[in-house]
């Protein structure tokens, strides 16, 4: 019975969470419970290992630095202009707003890197207007949730600053890895969009000529004013990483400098907004920060005692095939999605997937996106659904969970779509960061 013991953490852990305990303390306490039982005071000792582990990790510095650039830039202004622009060029189509409020996404998450300020920001902005125009609420719910979940797989992310020394995967090859499936998944999401109004324009309406409509020269100049400032602190962040001229905790600093910086362009900044900024900072890092500590609680636990062996055993047992194995572990990411936040389905099933992956010889960093992915999906899927409850939030009484819940299944299975292009095309991952950081 002893040999199985680790594979009991995670029935117990899942009975504390259930039971209301707070993720980090269930994790710290299902850890010490067990550690102890293991391996009895010498537990402390790898506890003290951990907190000394995580909080000497220098890539862990872009989390306040990604979350600071994201708390500024709900304040800064570039929302507004960015919704102005796109809009300009995208109202003409059928669906044109929600095509213009996923492009608006795209931008604002490579902006950003925080999810529920990409969301929060462009839901406020577009809904009034497409409930204007009569938008079917269902696609106003599922374009507002899908397009503001963006930010996990378009970089600059927080869950990949967290999920690279997890995996022990470059922090670097995963933001330059992500930039292909994560627009490739933006253009599945406008595609959807535009055939469905196409088929059924009472949807999405296309807006009609006004008089007062501006000129090609307007609208240019109102895009370069709105796109350049955000384009050119993308390129700080990205384009740094990409030229192999900084860390991702140096272009982290660069996108905190650079969102400072636009707040002033747009005349937004202020002592008391920057005070609002940086109390966001504190909360949401000292939240992450702790549930992580937690987590390697956790799997120093599960490793030391065998946990990892035991499953490879289990798995080897069962005369699984590579492929099958790896569709196991994206349907269990699939469904503890229902029920646990990213941060907690990170921290469980990483450190047990990944020394798995790479005995079967999948490539560390194309699980890693496909694992992404699927933590985006669960950002749409109930119970939990947390872009739900973000839109929840800020939508009018007109718009109901119901319309929510059915707007959202379209982007889950475009999400699959996606997941499944992926997987059967790993070059799509691969293929940009080999030409970019010699990665192989």
């Amino acid at each position: 019975m002893e040999e199985y013991l680790a594979l009991i953490m995670f029935p117990a852990l899942m009975f504390a969470l259930f039971l209301g305990f707070h993720v980090a303390f269930a994790m710290m306490g299902v850890a010490l419970v067990f550690g102890y039982i293991t391996f009895g005071d010498a537990v402390i000792f790898q506890f003290v290992q951990k907190i000394d582990e995580t909080a000497s990790n220098f890539v862990l510095a872009a989390v306040p630095l990604f979350v600071f650039m994201g708390a500024m830039l709900e304040r800064s202004g570039i929302a507004e202009k960015l919704f102005e622009a796109i809009h300009l060029w995208t109202r003409r189509l059928p669906g044109g707003l929600a095509i213009g409020t996923v492009l608006m996404c795209v931008v604002f998450a490579a902006s950003s890197g925080v999810i529920g300020a990409t969301e929060t920001v462009v839901g406020l902005l577009a809904i009034p207007v497409m409930m204007k125009y009569a938008y079917e609420k269902g696609l106003i719910s599922g374009t507002i949730c899908a397009g503001g979940s963006l930010g996990t797989i378009i970089p600059p992310s927080v869950v990949v600053v967290v999920l690279g020394p997890i995996a022990d995967v470059s922090v670097g090859d995963l933001f330059i890895g992500m930039l292909i499936p994560g627009l490739l998944l933006a253009n599945l999401y406008i595609g959807y969009i535009l055939a469905r109004c196409v088929l059924n324009p009472t949807a999405g309406p296309r807006i009609p000529p006004s008089p007062d409509d501006p000129t090609l020269a307007e609208k240019i100049k109102v895009t370069a004013f709105a796109l350049l400032p955000p384009i050119i602190m993308i390129f700080a962040v990205l384009g740094s990483i990409m030229l192999g001229l900084a860390a991702p905790t140096e272009a982290a600093a660069l996108g905190a400098a650079g969102s400072l910086l636009l707040s002033m362009i747009y005349r937004k900044f202020s002592i008391s907004i920057l005070n609002e900024a940086l109390l966001k900072t504190l909360k949401v890092t000292c939240m992450i920060i702790l549930i992580l500590l937690g987590g390697n609680m956790f799997a120093g636990v599960f490793i030391a005692s065998g946990g990892v062996t035991l499953t490879e055993n289990i798995i080897s047992g069962a005369n699984l095939t590579p492929w099958t194995t790896l569709l196991l572990f994206l349907t269990i990411t699939f469904i503890a999605g229902f029920f646990l936040d990213w941060i907690s389905v990170l921290l469980i099933f990483i450190p047990v997937f990944m020394p798995i992956v790479r005995t079967m010889g999948f490539e560390p960093v194309w699980f890693c996106v496909l694992f992404l992915i699927m933590i985006q999906t669960s950002y749409l899927t109930p119970p939990l659904a947390p872009a739900i409850f973000y839109l929840r939030g800020i939508s009018p009484p007109e718009i109901t969970l119901k319309h929510m819940y059915k707007g959202v299944v379209p982007f889950i299975l475009l999400q699959i779509l996606c997941l499944a292009i992926v997987a059967a095309f790993p070059e799509l991952v691969l293929w940009l960061p080999s030409q970019v950081l010699g990665f192989n």
